[in-house]
């Protein structure tokens, strides 16, 4: 999916909502363990009900691997689910050198249609460039994430600005804004204004809205640009909504919520 495109859905949709389906077979409801494939069930009732108003999902890739090669078909029968017009990210924070690099981007970019993957650049360049020689692909880099243990490295001061700055810049001119995104977590947004400063026009992932309260308002305000430039995601507040047999149908009506809240954002803060 190129950028256009993407943008393009955001504006007809109006919503920049992303779905986490990090599915735990421990918390779906339990008239789905009948099924022979309880996740993927589970998986294709969540999309059926929410596609309309979201514009991204994004399987975390450990809630499949954990199953080996049945987790494997659960994923691959899961994205091909997704309906062609919605950009998929592959959540797998790979990061390697050169060739192991070039193996994973064809697992995800090519063997699997997902639009994008998320990965760990510590090991910079050719951990990174392999993942953008595929044409209408995506890489979605780690920025400045929001668990705990981001401050035990990306906030050290490297040349007078915090290493996750560094890091985003030196990113910036291995790929552009046509290919390249930044995760930068929805607990951060206090940050937001500062990181436009030196990131204008690329796109960011923002995980950690709903369950882990993330700001929408403050994040949408100070990380739009005139593109929109963001991904919010949201993932236990609209999967697991509900335990029971209608937790298809609450999933949608998180999903809503949000949409009908981020469609204000899009009138309030026009760029």
């Amino acid at each position: 999916m190129t950028r256009n495109q993407l943008i393009r859905q955001i504006r007809k949709k109006k919503s920049y909502l992303c779905v986490g389906l990090d599915t735990d077979i421990t918390k779906i409801p339990p008239h789905l363990l009948k099924y022979k494939n309880p996740i993927l069930e589970f998986n294709k009732q969540i999309i059926d009900a929410t596609h309309d108003v979201c514009v991204a999902y994004k399987p975390n890739l450990a809630f499949y691997e954990i199953y080996g090669a049945k987790g494997w078909e659960t994923l691959e029968k899961t994205v091909r689910h997704i309906p062609e017009k919605i950009f998929t990210i592959a959540d797998a924070k790979r990061g390697d050198i050169g060739n192991t690099s070039t193996m994973y981007a064809k697992a995800f970019l090519e063997n699997l249609p997902f639009d994008s993957i998320t990965i760990a650049p510590y090991m910079g360049e050719d951990s990174i460039k392999p993942f953008l020689e595929i044409k209408n692909k995506w890489v979605i880099v780690l920025g400045l994430t929001s668990n705990k243990g981001a401050q035990d490295f990306q906030f050290l001061q490297s040349k007078k600005k915090p290493l996750y700055q560094s890091v985003m810049e030196k990113c910036m001119e291995y790929g552009t804004p046509e290919n390249m995104m930044f995760v930068i977590g929805a607990t951060k947004e206090e940050h937001f204004s500062e990181i436009r400063k030196f990131c204008p026009d690329h796109f960011f992932l923002v995980p950690g809205v709903g369950a882990q309260g993330g700001d929408l308002r403050k994040l949408s305000q100070y990380g739009m640009t005139k593109d929109i430039g963001l991904l919010v995601n949201a993932t236990r507040s609209i999967i697991y909504a509900s335990n029971g047999k209608d937790f298809a149908e609450k999933a949608r009506e998180e999903a809503q919520r949000l949409q009908q809240e981020m469609k204000q954002y899009l009138k309030e803060f026009p760029l």
